[in-house]
């Protein structure tokens, strides 16, 4: 009977296994990152609830046995109904982004299951080996393993990502070398695009511009790691028809990661559209992120295309550089430095219905208006850069600017619509870096006929400017909005600082923990004519 036991205890452990290898997929099977967000607070690795009916129940034991009530019976339903309640999995508050039991998913499952199994058997075995006791002391001391193996469960993951190592090495040169095949045979032009922000809208509008005249294929959504690409080229690129150009969005969190996936794609056209601090906790420093920008313009031929974005500090370092020989600046901000620049925009409008401006190609001397109805000044740099690759196979900008009129937004990217109520959303809910964060806002700005709210869990991965950025949103908001809404109480303390230090009335500060709560208070709240504007939505590791 007492043996029973260990299953249950079993069951908890393999379940939380389960749940939390939702968090190691999310941080990209990355055993590093999944242990910093691990230890991150306490509540993730310490099992308060299951120390506490472990507490209660071995307590519950001594007063029974005091006064000789020590049924086996029931010190197996006490203990039972302990290892059940202990570990009983907690609903988490929100889920933005489900497991997907891929095959490598269900790899990395089965080793660590089996790890558990074996560790969890074998502490049983060691212990009822080990303690000379009767079975009512045994239960004891069942759970107490069970307890141990539930807290270090987590440890399963990581360790049976590097027993797995080996076998994830060969399958991912499996999948590189179907996609140098792929390539090879397909033969597109690589056009290749990072930055820090701005990369999958430039990319999407690119694509845009170019089907008007050419076959184009680009990666998917955020596909932009070295797998992901590969995912993309076997899946995508080798079932499709001849594809001229295949536009290939590279991301990066530490340097080198860009460097492999040029070794693999060869771009012959790079762009790079930023560098700011997203994702600086992870680089360290904005010199680090610029050097590992620079592989996309490294790994271009000599006779290769450099495009870049000349109002970013950092970018314009790149563009001095001299390399490649073909090299086209863009700017909205600088038009002083029209001799070094190959396309500016000038005379910008901004209205709640879209942009308007002029976009001028200094060395052919051409100018031509161009009108879309994406909003946000940062699109104007992104519309640039896609412009300049474009005139560069050879449309004539009044080609673009016609396709331009017709650009949509990328999905959660200043998306704006308005529900049957009449309340205008503008979701901006992807992510948030702090000069998308300045032009958004300025977008809510130009609604005056009602409240405009932001809803907000504030910006991440900013490293050492996370405080500062943030509590400068805060103020920033707080000169815009009517209505602030946040979500979580502790990561949006910089905000609340910077909005309370403009002089913001308290009393139209909303502080919710989910993103759920400030959804439904919108929805009670707000009447047509309204704005809300959401800026950034947490990926599950932050909330």
């Amino acid at each position: 009977m007492v043996e029973g036991l260990i299953f249950l205890w079993l069951a908890g452990i393999l379940v939380r296994i389960w749940q939390l290898a939702r968090y190691f997929q999310i941080e990209e099977y990355n055993s590093r990152r999944f242990l910093r967000w691990l230890l991150a607070r306490p509540q993730r690795y310490v099992m308060w609830r299951a120390l506490v009916f472990v507490g209660v129940a071995a307590l519950t034991s001594f007063v029974l046995g005091w006064f000789g009530q020590d049924s086996e019976a029931v010190y197996l339903l006490i203990w039972s109904v302990t290892a059940v309640l202990g570990t009983w999995p907690e609903r988490p508050k929100e889920v933005k982004k489900r497991f997907r039991l891929t095959q490598r998913a269900a790899r990395l499952l089965i080793t660590a299951f089996a790890l558990a199994i074996v560790v969890a058997l074998g502490a049983v075995v060691t212990l009822n080996t080990a303690v000379s006791a009767s079975d009512r002391t045994k239960f004891v001391v069942i759970s107490g393993a069970g307890l141990v193996v539930f807290h270090l469960c987590p440890l399963a993951l990581p360790i049976a990502n590097v027993l797995m190592a080996p076998v994830e090495a060969g399958f991912r040169l499996m999948f590189l070398r179907q996609a140098r095949r792929v390539l090879r045979q397909k033969k597109p032009v690589v056009i290749g695009i990072t930055g820090s922000f701005g990369k999958t809208s430039t990319k999407h509008y690119l694509a845009h511009i170019l089907s008007g005249r050419y076959r184009v294929l680009a990666t998917p959504k955020s596909y932009n790691t070295l797998m992901g690409v590969c995912l993309s080229i076997n899946n995508d690129l080798k079932h499709s028809d001849t594809v001229d150009y295949f536009i290939v969005e590279m991301g990066a969190y530490i340097e080198g990661e860009i460097r492999r996936i040029c070794r693999l794609t060869q771009p012959q056209i790079s762009i790079v559209t930023a560098v700011g601090p997203q994702h600086l906790e992870r680089f360290g420093s904005l010199e680090a992120t610029a050097r590992a920008k620079y592989e996309i313009i490294e790994a271009l031929p000599p006779d290769g295309v450099g495009v870049f974005n000349w109002d970013n500090h950092y970018v314009r370092a790149m563009y001095e550089r001299g390399y490649p020989a073909t090299r086209i600046a863009v700017s909205w901000e600088n038009a002083e430095h029209a001799t070094q620049l190959r396309f500016l925009a000038r005379n910008i409008e901004q209205t709640i219905d879209g942009l308007r401006f002029e976009v001028v190609d200094t060395l052919f001397g051409e100018c031509e208006p161009f009108v879309t109805s994406l909003i946000g000044k940062h699109n104007v740099t992104n519309i640039l850069l896609a412009t300049a690759v474009a005139r560069h196979l050879g449309m004539p900008l009044r080609e673009i600017a016609m396709r331009v009129a017709t650009l949509e937004p990328a999905e959660h990217r200043l998306h704006r619509r308005v529900l049957p109520g009449g309340i205008t959303v503008i979701d901006d809910a992807y992510s948030a870096n702090p000069v998308g964060a300045r032009n958004v806002l300025e977008v809510l700005a130009l609604y005056q006929d009602g409240r405009r709210v932001l809803i907000t869990p504030g910006m991440v991965e900013l490293g050492p400017l996370h405080e500062q950025e943030n509590r400068a949103l805060g103020r920033l908001a707080a000169r815009v909005c009517t209505d602030i809404v946040l979500v979580g109480t502790e990561q949006t303390r910089p905000i609340q600082a910077g909005v309370l230090e403009a002089g913001f009335d308290p009393a139209h500060l909303f502080i919710f923990e989910t993103r759920e709560e400030a959804i439904a208070w919108f929805q009670r709240e707000l009447r047509s004519g309204d704005a809300v504007l959401f800026l950034n939505d947490l990926p599950d590791t932050y909330v």
